[in-house]
């Protein structure tokens, strides 16, 4: 397995010089202790403890994996100590307010925490994780009594959270749940029914486990309409924050997974279980959105998390094995042979996987700007100010949450692929990252979901195209502000008539949807992937354009810094960004190529 090592300067080139992280923090108001100084002590500790106690954890935890046992769930050998170290290290408070214990942070210093957590140990990463969503529900969505007894111990780690949404008969179309709520005379709820799929359901890292349930009230309308949202402690809560008797909460079975192995993924069982309404009755698939976005963003994370991990793995290895002379001529004429980075098609691969790491992770950091701006909103009491940022995440994050997770899936084959037959082997890890990385596509809503999300209810349904044409409207300005620049003249044309196309590939698939209602899911994956080749292209143009300003002007890193950012920027546009051109082509083609086969035409034995 990779030792990991924490990518700290490419983390501040970003925030320091091509987001203007210090001018963005000194706008907000819970940014005025994130001064430059205290960001980087917060890098660097993290850093050291993710390379330190959670790397080395990596491997051992896949090996182990979590044990079951009559409803007890184990973490692997050295979890529970690395969690404890965790908590002591109050990370998990980091972007929560101090009048709970946290540190009051932007959300934005939480989203890189969880990058560096994720990319030395993903599985472990998955139990603070999910209580990052529980938290965010219950801090917009509880009443002061719910926030004041749950949030000090959340934000402390002693207790973790989770999301139960997914039943056996129903995976993402959750109108189909039948977890029941029977309302009591004391005002509490009574939760009966089976979740799945329940990360972070049952371990011994914490004391307790909140559990945010999604259940129907006995006179809810059908559908997503009746849908109402609960918290259901694992262990009941005194009024005074001591911890009860056990609810009526049962771990009947835990996953044996492809990967993230060392992360408990649980069958949970709610037996008449004491649960307490949160936000208003019928309203709670709205109110989970919340936890929903926040879910989606930290996986979009795990892309770039495992990218990063497999392009460390590989650039190791490349540099390392030695296998036949260069084309071009020897490299290493003392050596046996050339090591495989010489080779044109292992540098393929490996800027492949540093263009997917290095441009996931600038996406990542923009939306993160965002994320701070709509928390901003919620602290202030401002519901016009987080709306508005909440609108233009939301175009964002299923762009992010698909794109990147099919990208770092990607990344993270391409790093066995560099291995050849080593790499499939479990000796080296790099089989590893890619089993852990196949989730990515599929939890929180698959990349098809994330697809039908973008094109069906952000852009066409939702705002007619307006998303599209504003987010355009900023790749555009870049492009003309450049235009006359020599250095950058390719990326700035590119970008232009890129744009210029996007807004009329949304406009034709807008017209087709008038005649044909199938034409949208069938070019809805089409759209997503070129909505994110796009997005990914503007965002490495823009990481060019500052290195070569920092190299006329000078900036914080070395020159050969700056020149390997204009250098994989080439090579995205000319080797990632032309595969745009397959999926525009595609997307405005008939469904009748989908959807003509009869379904019973769909046989192997005719």
């Amino acid at each position: 397995m990779p030792a990991y090592k924490a990518p700290l300067r490419d983390i501040r080139f970003l925030l320091n010089e091509v987001f203007d992280y210090p001018k963005h923090y000194a706008g907000l108001s819970n940014g005025k202790d994130a001064d430059p100084d205290t960001v980087n002590a917060i890098l660097e500790e993290c850093a050291k403890f993710c390379e330190q106690v959670l790397s080395p954890l990596n491997r051992s935890g896949d090996e182990e994996g979590c044990h079951f046992d009559n409803g007890t769930v184990t973490t692997p050998k050295g979890f529970k100590e690395a969690y404890a170290e965790y908590v002591a290290g109050g990370w998990q408070g980091l972007s929560h307010p101090t009048e709970y214990g946290g540190q009051g942070m932007p959300m934005s210093l939480g989203v890189i925490k969880t990058e560096m957590l994720g990319s030395a140990n993903w599985s472990f990463n998955m139990y603070p994780g999910l209580s990052l969503g529980a938290m965010n529900t219950i801090m917009q969505y509880g009443d002061a009594a719910q926030k004041a007894l749950y949030m000090p111990p959340l934000t402390e780690g002693r207790w973790t959270g989770t999301m139960c949404l997914t039943e056996p008969q129903c995976g993402t179309d959750l109108g189909q749940i039948k977890t029941r709520a029977e309302p009591q005379a004391d005002g509490t709820y009574r939760i009966t029914g089976t979740k799945i799929f329940i990360s972070a359901g049952e371990h011994d890292l914490a004391e307790n486990i909140i559990h945010i349930v999604l259940a129907r009230l006995p006179d809810a309308p059908p559908g997503t309409k009746g849908i109402s949202l609960f918290i259901v402690p694992k262990i009941k809560v005194n009024a005074d924050g001591s911890l009860g008797e056990r609810n009526s909460v049962v771990c009947s079975a835990i996953e044996h997974k492809m990967g993230i192995r060392a992360s408990a993924t649980a069958v949970l069982n709610f037996e008449n279980a004491t649960g307490y309404m949160i936000a208003e009755p019928n309203k709670g698939l709205e109110a989970m959105f919340t936890f929903m976005n926040s879910a989606r963003i930290g996986t979009a994370i795990q892309g770039v998390c495992h990218a990063e991990l497999s392009y460390q793995g590989a650039l190791a290895y490349a540099k390392e094995r030695r296998s036949m002379r260069a084309l071009s001529g020897k490299k290493e004429p003392d050596k046996v042979a050339d090591a495989i980075i010489h080779h044109a098609d292992v540098r393929r691969m490996l800027l492949t996987q540093k263009a997917i790491a290095e441009g996931g992770r600038a996406m990542i950091y923009f939306a993160a700007q965002y994320a701070d701006h709509m928390v901003n909103g919620i602290l202030e009491g401002d519901q016009k100010k987080y709306k508005y940022w909440d609108d233009k995440l939301g175009f964002l994050t299923p762009i992010l949450k698909g794109f990147l997770t099919e990208m770092g899936l990607e990344a993270a084959n391409l790093g066995i692929q560099i291995y050849g037959g080593h790499g499939y082997i479990k000796e080296h890890g790099m089989e590893q990252i890619a089993r852990d990385a196949r989730i990515s596509t599929l939890y929180e809503g698959t990349t098809g979901i994330q697809a039908l999300d973008l094109l069906g209810r952000k852009v066409l349904l939702m705002t007619r195209g307006k998303a599209v044409r504003e987010f355009t409207a900023q790749i555009a300005k870049f492009a003309v502000e450049h235009m006359r620049n020599a250095k950058l003249r390719r990326f700035a044309a590119d970008l232009a008539r890129y744009a210029a196309e996007w807004n009329v590939l949304t406009m034709r698939v807008m017209l087709a949807a008038r005649k044909d209602r199938d034409s949208v899911s069938a070019a809805s994956h089409h759209f997503l992937m070129y909505s994110g080749y796009v997005t990914m292209a503007y965002f490495w143009a823009l990481q060019a354009a500052v290195a070569s300003q920092k190299l006329a002007q000078g900036g914080e890193e070395k020159p050969e810094f700056y020149k390997a950012k204009i250098a994989t920027a080439r090579f995205y546009f000319d080797h990632l960004l032309p595969r745009a051109k397959g999926h525009a082509t595609s997307m405005v083609k008939p469904s009748k190529s989908v959807m003509k086969l009869p379904v019973e035409a769909f046989s192997f034995d005719y």
